[in-house]
């Protein structure tokens, strides 16, 4: 099974911005569960896009006003959630902020 693992923190797990995964890509990799992933600049950096009445309203940032944003993103592919949240766990990200786990729709 698929999972998206969204990596999430406040305004103070930008001073862990440059820190990197340590060995826990290393590990994955090495278990041949990790699929892709990256990490993502800062809120202030994003657009939005909604389509509203054919037309498209853009949005400087992120769209939802929410004190956790999403940092990065890895992919991983597993046995089942139980396995999926042994892996978060393992993730430095789960120290200082959270990491939402969700199921990818297979078509």
């Amino acid at each position: 099974m698929k999972y998206m693992l969204l990596i999430c923190g406040d305004e103070t797990a930008a001073k862990h911005a440059e820190d990197g995964c340590g060995g826990w890509t290393d590990e994955m990799q090495a278990r041949g569960v990790l699929r892709g992933g990256a990490g993502l600049r800062p809120p202030h950096d994003a657009t939005t896009v909604r389509l509203r009445d054919d037309t498209v309203l853009l949005t400087d940032g992120p769209f939802a006003e929410t004190k956790e944003q999403i940092g990065g993103f890895c992919l991983i592919e597993c046995a089942d959630l139980d396995e999926a949240i042994e892996i978060s766990a393992k993730h430095p990200a789960a120290s200082y902020g959270t990491i939402e786990i969700r199921p990818v729709v297979d078509p």
